[in-house]
């Protein structure tokens, strides 16, 4: 053994009674167990009560080092259901259950006592802030790391109760693992079913304006069409192509091919003032404001950035306070400029705050009217935007609160991608 290194006392005897749950019956060489010997605080479920605050200290810090959206979420959102899963598995494993239970546990097959279990519940909100299945599977990893091998430290002689106690514990793990996976697969559909509803309904719409224009065309015989006619049939099919080209690009980043940017050399205030001009013609009833500086040059995407801009004034359009009125300023920092597009009116509420990029969310407020619905309703114009940014080499983020309002700042680097890349 290594100098230094925890001595290991392991014992290896006959076992009389072969009934013992888990053991088979052939076995030979096993080992033992004195309860009489072992403090009850030692077994792996006391100690999780016992020890439930240190654990959950242990395993946040682990966490946070291995699961992507766990480094910029809070305590209370990280632990989110750590303690009672915890507290719930070390109350299982000190209940009584027969040999085909504990193989359906170790299985995920346990039928729950509770309808909605915590780690079920879990699974559900982890989906919502944008955890992905693999990293769902890593947080429980990382939890059944950590509780076992900060009590591995307490333990003296490995025997058959302590391997007894490993068991129990990793049967509840992958049963709460199970469960959340369920509940979690669950939310996906119920998120896919949705999309196609509110896709199925967005198309319809236009679609059906499409017809009475071409209904109309058709009584008018060789008569002039009315201009008012063209301009409904032409924002129809400019409403399908949005979403038809939302509906791409989201597949693309979602095979991992990401949203293609192609950088030149432009006059970024007069883009943001053509998209300005363009939104302001669209909602001719709503103020809008720009601070738009003169001649900020950089490398951009015009076509891509042009569609970040209308989406943002557009979302802050439909989601302001009528009575406020929606500011666009641009601020050149030299090495970065930034955009920021901002609102008064309800804010958006905190749970939502960590999940507003995602693709197939939207953020429903009081503000929002039925007849200023934007061209799409499809919860992709925010993460289709966060994705131009970021191909930009850039950030977007959002703040939101009753006294400040809501703004979405955008952060470019001057140079484009290979100016905001390491050592550029």
């Amino acid at each position: 053994m290594c100098s230094g290194s925890r001595s290991l006392r392991i014992r290896f005897i006959e076992y009389p009674f072969c009934g013992a749950p888990g053991l088979p019956r052939s076995a030979r060489l096993l080992l033992s167990y004195k309860e009489a010997h072992t403090p009850s605080s030692m077994r792996l479920s006391q100690f999780i009560k016992d020890n439930i605050e240190p654990i959950l200290v242990e395993w946040e810090s682990f966490a946070r080092t291995m699961i992507p959206p766990a480094e910029t979420m809070s305590v209370v959102e990280l632990r989110d259901h750590a303690h009672e899963i915890l507290l719930a598995i070390a109350g299982e494993m000190e209940s009584a259950q027969s040999e085909k239970e504990r193989e359906a546990k170790s299985k995920g097959l346990a039928l729950p006592f509770l309808k909605e279990t915590f780690a079920a519940e879990h699974g559900g909100l982890r989906q919502r802030v944008g955890f992905d299945l693999s990293q769902l599977g890593a947080e429980y990893r990382a939890l059944r790391a950590t509780v076992l091998r900060l009590w591995m430290g307490h333990v003296g002689t490995v025997d058959a109760a302590v391997l007894e106690e490993v068991v129990r514990f990793n049967e509840g793990i992958d049963q709460g693992l199970a469960e959340a996976m369920a509940t979690y697969s669950d939310h996906v559909a119920n998120s896919r079913d949705t999309f196609l509803a509110v896709l199925g309904h967005d198309l319809r719409n236009p679609l059906s304006a499409l017809s009475s224009c071409i209904h109309l065309l058709e009584l008018a015989g060789e008569a002039k069409p009315k201009e008012r006619t063209l301009q409904i049939a032409r924002r129809s099919i400019a409403s399908i192509n949005d979403m038809v080209t939302d509906l791409l690009e989201y597949t693309r980043t979602r095979l991992g091919r990401g949203i293609e940017v192609i950088p030149q050399e432009g006059n970024l205030s007069a883009l943001c003032q053509e998209a300005f001009d363009e939104v302001c013609a669209a909602y001719p009833k709503r103020e809008l404001v720009a601070e738009l500086p003169a001649g900020v040059v950089l490398m951009f995407d015009a076509p891509r950035m042009r569609q970040v801009l209308t989406n943002l004034l557009s979302n802050a359009v439909q989601h302001g306070d009528p009575a406020h009125p929606v500011a666009l300023v641009i601020r050149d920092e030299g090495a970065h400029v930034t955009l920021m597009v901002k609102n008064q009116g309800r804010p958006i509420p905190p749970d939502s705050m960590q999940v507003i990029f995602n693709p197939l969310v939207q953020v429903a407020t009081r503000e929002s009217a039925p007849h200023e619905r934007p061209a799409t309703s499809l919860g992709l114009g925010l993460y289709i935007a966060r994705e131009i940014v970021t191909g930009h080499g850039g950030t977007i983020t959002v703040t939101s609160s009753a006294a400040e309002g809501t703004a979405f700042t955008v952060h470019l680097p001057r140079g484009g991608r290979q100016a905001a890349l390491p050592g550029a």
